[in-house]
C-alpha cells in the first residue's frame, strides 16, 4: 500500500509522514461520554465524524462474542462497542500506525480493557480468528477497490448468523456499494440514515 494517494499523504497511510500534532475530543456517544486522543495523520482528528456517530448510534451489537471494527482510526467504534457490551472481545485493526498507537492510548483512557488493537492491512492481523461482528466506516477516499475488499472478504471472518455493519455518504452507498453487498451476502439493509450518510446491515447466512 503505497504511503500517498495523488499525490496526498492519505489517512490510510502505514506511516504518516507528517508531524503529530496531538489534541483531544470529549464526545457524548450512546449516552456516555468518551475522551479520545487524536493526531494529525489520522481521519477526522478535530471531532467525531457524522458518518462514525451514525454507525456508533446505531450499530446493533451482540451481548457476547467478538466483534471487529476494521479501519478503526483512533478507536472510537470498536472503544464504544467494548464498553457497551463489556461481554464482548473487541478487536480494533488499522494499517496507520499511528492510528493504533493512539487506539492503545484511548483503550486505557476509556478503561475498554475488553479491546485489543492490532495493525495490518485489512484482516490480515486477524486472519485465524473469526467474529460474530464487524463494524466499519471505511476509507472511501483511498479507492472504491480497498472498500470493496473489506466487503467481499468479511464473509471469509465471519460465523454463521454474524453482521457486517458499514456507514457510507448516501451517494457512496447507491447501487455499486449495494452491489458489493448482494455479491458479498446476498442481502442487505439500511440500518440507519441520517446527514448523508447510511448504516448498511448485512447477515452471514
Amino acid at each position: 500500500m503505497n504511503d500517498k494517494v495523488k499525490g496526498v499523504e492519505h489517512y490510510f497511510a502505514e506511516h504518516p509522514k507528517s508531524k503529530a500534532r496531538y489534541g483531544l475530543i470529549r464526545a457524548c456517544l450512546r449516552g456516555r461520554t468518551f475522551e479520545f486522543l487524536t493526531a494529525s495523520g489520522v481521519f477526522s482528528k478535530e471531532r467525531v465524524d457524522l458518518g462514525t456517530r451514525l454507525l456508533i448510534e446505531s450499530m446493533v451489537l451482540p451481548k457476547k462474542g467478538r466483534i471487529l471494527d476494521i479501519g478503526c482510526g483512533y478507536g472510537a467504534v470498536g472503544i464504544v462497542a467494548a464498553a457497551v457490551q463489556p461481554c464482548l472481545e473487541v478487536y480494533l485493526v488499522d494499517i496507520n500506525y499511528r492510528a493504533v498507537w493512539l487506539t492503545r492510548q484511548n483503550i486505557e483512557k476509556n478503561c475498554a480493557y475488553n479491546a485489543e488493537a492490532k495493525r495490518g492491512f485489512l484482516y490480515e492481523p486477524v486472519k485465524d480468528l473469526a467474529f460474530d461482528c464487524v463494524l466499519s466506516n471505511p476509507p472511501v477516499s483511498v479507492g472504491m477497490q480497498t472498500v470493496e475488499s473489506i466487503i467481499l472478504e468479511a464473509p471469509a471472518h465471519m460465523t454463521k448468523k454474524a453482521t457486517f455493519q458499514m456507514v457510507a455518504k448516501s451517494k457512496v452507498a447507491g447501487k455499486r456499494l449495494c452491489g458489493f453487498f448482494e455479491k458479498a451476502f446476498s442481502n442487505f439493509e439500511v440500518l440507519a440514515r441520517e446527514s448523508g450518510y447510511r448504516v448498511l446491515l448485512s447477515k452471514k447466512e
